[in-house]
C-alpha cells in the first residue's frame, strides 16, 4: 500500500533533513523551502497533511510568506490539513493561523516523537473526512452508483435498479446511443450477489459477424484456420458473474438460437464442440435500436426477445431528463478540471444558457465529451460558449425567422409523440399522421437521432 503524503515547508534545510529522515518510513515526504516551491507541490501531489512554517523566504523573520502560503492551500486543496510550526514566542501567530483554517500548530524547538503522535493524527481525521464525503457523495439523492440525476425519469431508473439487482433474471435495458446503458448493466452487477465474480461486457456490433460465435461460446482446437487451443468464450468466462451483451439488436439470428437456448437451459456447446456446458451467468443486454420494429422486419427473434425482457429498463434522453442537463456539465467539469489541474471556476451565463437549450443528440456522451474537450482547450477561469463550440442563446428568439420557428416546432412535437409512444416509431407516426418514412425524413432533417 502506498504510504500517505506529508509535505515539510521550511527554510531551515537542516530541520527539513532530520525529519525526513524521522518521517519517512511511515509517510511519502516531499520538502518545500518558499511558497513559490511549496505552491508547486501542492498543485501536482496534492498532500492530504502539510506542516508549515510561517517564516519562509523572502523574509524568513516575518510572516507574511507564511500566511500568504497559508491562505494558498486552503483556497486550492480546501481538505488539506495544514499543521503550523512555530516558536513558542509567536503563539498568537500560530492562534491567528487557526483561525485562518490551520488544523493545529507545533512548538519548535520539534520533539519528533510528539510529531509523530499528532501527524498519525491529523492523517487519521484526514482519512476519515475523505471517507465521509465520498460516502456522502455515494448515497446523496442525486448520485447513484456512478449515475447522475434529479430528474424524476431518472430516479425511477435508479429504482428499477436496486429492485431488479437482487433477481437473477435477464434485464434488457434500452435507451439511445450515450444514454449511459452501459453504466446501468454495471450498477445492477455491483448491487447483484453476484458482484464478487466476474462482469464480462461485449459489444455485439463491434465484432464480425463470422468471429462474434467464438468470441461468446469459446472454441476446439482445430475446429478452423488459426484455432490451435482450445479457447473459453464469454459466457465462461463469465462463470458465477454476468455477461453484458451491448448492442443485441445486431446479433447474427444463428446465434439469437443459442443464446435463446442458454438462457433456457444454462448450457453452451463451443465452436467445433460436442460437449454441453453448464454456465453459471447472468445475461442483461442493451440496445438502441427498435426491437420490436426488427421482429416484424424478422431480423430479432420473438422468443428471444420475450426471454430477454423479463425485465425492461428505459433509459431517457437527457433532453427528456429535467434538470439534470446542468448538474451533469457541473460534475464533468469538476471531474476534468481535477484531472488536468486547471482552476476552471465554472461556466459563463451564456455557456449554461447553451448547454440547456441544445438538444443533445449524442445524449450524455456527447455532453461529456463536449465538457472534456472545452476544459483542456479553455484558458480562462470560466467556460465560454467559444469553449464549448457552442452558439449563444443571447438575441436568438428576437431574430427567430419563420423556418426556423417552424422547425423548432415539428422538432418538440416529434419528439413528444416518440416519447409518448416509448419510442415506437411507428405509432409515433401514425399519432402525427404522417407515414413511417415521412417521420424518418423529418427526423434525418431535423437532426433527431432514430
Amino acid at each position: 500500500m502506498r504510504k500517505p503524503k506529508l509535505l515539510i515547508v521550511d527554510d531551515d534545510e537542516d530541520l527539513r533533513t532530520q525529519m525526513k529522515w524521522a518521517l519517512t518510513a511511515d509517510y511519502e515526504v516531499y520538502m518545500a523551502e518558499d511558497r513559490p516551491s511549496a505552491v508547486a507541490i501542492i498543485n501536482k501531489e496534492q498532500p492530504p497533511v502539510v506542516t508549515l512554517d510561517l517564516g519562509l523566504p523572502p523574509n524568513p523573520t516575518g510572516v507574511e510568506e507564511g500566511f500568504a502560503a497559508l491562505e494558498y492551500i486552503l483556497d486550492e486543496q480546501s481538505h488539506t490539513k495544514v499543521i503550523i510550526i512555530t516558536g513558542r514566542g509567536e503563539k498568537e501567530h500560530a492562534l491567528r493561523a487557526v483561525e485562518k483554517g490551520a488544523y493545529d500548530f507545533f512548538y519548535k524547538p520539534i520533539e519528533l516523537d510528539e510529531l509523530k503522535i499528532v501527524l498519525k493524527r491529523t492523517f487519521h481525521v484526514a482519512q476519515l473526512e475523505k471517507e465521509q464525503r465520498e460516502l456522502r457523495q455515494r448515497l446523496s439523492g442525486d448520485t447513484f452508483e456512478g449515475m447522475s440525476g434529479i430528474s424524476p425519469k431518472m430516479q425511477q431508473v435508479f429504482s428499477a435498479i436496486r429492485k431488479v439487482a437482487t433477481t437473477d433474471a435477464p434485464v434488457l435495458i434500452r435507451g439511445e446511443s450515450g444514454t449511459g446503458k452501459e453504466l446501468v448493466a454495471r450498477a445492477i452487477y455491483r448491487l447483484s450477489i453476484r458482484e464478487s465474480k466476474p462482469f464480462i461486457p461485449i459489444n455485439c456490433s463491434a465484432i464480425p459477424e463470422n468471429l462474434i460465435e467464438s468470441e461468446l461460446f469459446g472454441h476446439e482446437k482445430g475446429t478452423f484456420t488459426g484455432a490451435h487451443m482450445q479457447r473459453k468464450g464469454r459466457f465462461e468466462m463469465a462463470e458465477g458473474g454476468t455477461l453484458f451483451l451491448d448492442e443485441i439488436g445486431d446479433l447474427p439470428l444463428t446465434l439469437q438460437v443459442k443464446l435463446l437456448r442458454f438462457l433456457q437451459e444454462k448450457k453452451i456447446e463451443r465452436v467445433g464442440g460436442r460437449e454441453q456446458i453448464e454456465v453459471d451467468a447472468r445475461v442483461l443486454a442493451a440496445t438502441n435500436r427498435d426491437l420490436e420494429e426488427a421482429m416484424k422486419n424478422a431480423t430479432f427473434r420473438d422468443d428471444l426477445y420475450y426471454r430477454l425482457s423479463v425485465i425492461n429498463i428505459s433509459l431517457p434522453a437527457l433532453r427528456e431528463r429535467n434538470g439534470d442537463v446542468i448538474l451533469l456539465a457541473k460534475i464533468f467539469l469538476d471531474r476534468y478540471s481535477s484531472e488536468n489541474r486547471k482552476k476552471i471556476k465554472g461556466f459563463s451565463n451564456l455557456a449554461l444558457e447553451a448547454i440547456e437549450h441544445y438538444s443533445w443528440p449524442g445524449n450524455v456522451r456527447e455532453l461529456e465529451n463536449r465538457i472534456k474537450r472545452a476544459v483542456i482547450m479553455s484558458e480562462g477561469k470560466k467556460i465560454t460558449v467559444e469553449d464549448l463550440e457552442m452558439e449563444s442563446t443571447e438575441g436568438r428568439k428576437e431574430c427567430m425567422v419563420l423556418k426556423d420557428a417552424r422547425e423548432n416546432l415539428e422538432k418538440e412535437l416529434i419528439l413528444k409523440a416518440i416519447a409518448r409512444n416509448e419510442k415506437n416509431l411507428t405509432k409515433a407516426a401514425s399519432e402525427l399522421g404522417v407515414s413511417r418514412p415521412t417521420l424518418y425524413d423529418l427526423m434525418e432533417k431535423l437532426g433527431i437521432p432514430k
